[in-house]
């Protein structure tokens, strides 16, 4: 794998910085229930590395006409429930977040491309204490067609100016590794917020959490993960 010089870092969110994907399934759930609809476990693990323009998709498969809400609907309730969703079951960072967007932010521009919408990104954003770190948020309404495909990683890259080939993307999910891949970037995946257990092996490399992503196994990206494209 010939890589340039690292342009830019890509931090996804849930599952990678805060695990909150579950809490966010619960709040779709909750809306579906006041819809008289019953979101299965298949519905709930879906949103586990998808965006809400994919969600709403897989919705409208299963419910067919009996799925009244729109997508804009959807995603505001689901992000108003949330709140409470949160207030009741807490919402955990992941192990070495704030330290490490700190620490390499410090060092490269940086951007959040997450699934969720803009509403839920920062709320997982205040929890973090990361509002201002991160001029630069890429959420559902900002994309037409969310991961796995590359859409989102391009949309962060060109709002930041950069290369596609000289992003480092930081993922957790069998989804959001698919599209950093697609966009032609340099993927870790944590192992930390993999709670289902997806395979994370299409990644380039997989670290433990995200205390393992130094400054030092960035900046030598190529020769560290060329024997892993």
């Amino acid at each position: 794998m010939d890589v340039g010089p690292v342009a830019a870092i890509l931090f996804d969110l849930d599952g990678t910085l805060v695990d909150s994907e579950r809490e966010s399934a619960e709040a779709m759930a909750r809306v579906l229930a006041q819809e008289g609809l019953a979101a299965t476990q298949a519905h709930r693990d879906f949103v586990i590395g998808h965006s809400w323009n994919e969600i709403y998709q897989r919705l409208s498969d299963d419910f067919g006409a009996a799925l009244k809400v729109t997508l804009p609907d959807l995603i505001r309730r689901s992000g108003a429930e949330r709140v409470h969703v949160i207030a009741e079951m807490g919402l955990r960072i992941m192990p070495g977040a704030v330290a490490a967007v700190r620490r390499l932010g410090a060092l490269w521009p940086k951007a959040i491309v997450t699934g969720s919408s803009r509403v839920e990104a920062q709320q997982s954003l205040a929890a973090l204490g990361l509002i201002d770190e991160f001029p630069v948020v890429l959420a559902s309404e900002d994309y037409a067609h969310g991961k796995p495909s590359p859409d989102p990683y391009l949309a962060a890259a060109a709002r930041l100016a950069v290369p596609p080939d000289g992003c480092v993307v930081l993922e957790d999910s069998v989804a959001g590794i698919a599209s950093g891949r697609a966009a032609g970037m340099t993927v870790i995946a944590v192992r930390a917020g993999n709670f289902a257990g997806h395979d994370q092996s299409a990644a380039h490399l997989v670290v433990d959490t995200l205390d393992d992503v130094t400054v030092a196994l960035v900046e030598g990206r190529g020769a560290k993960l060329s024997n892993a494209s």
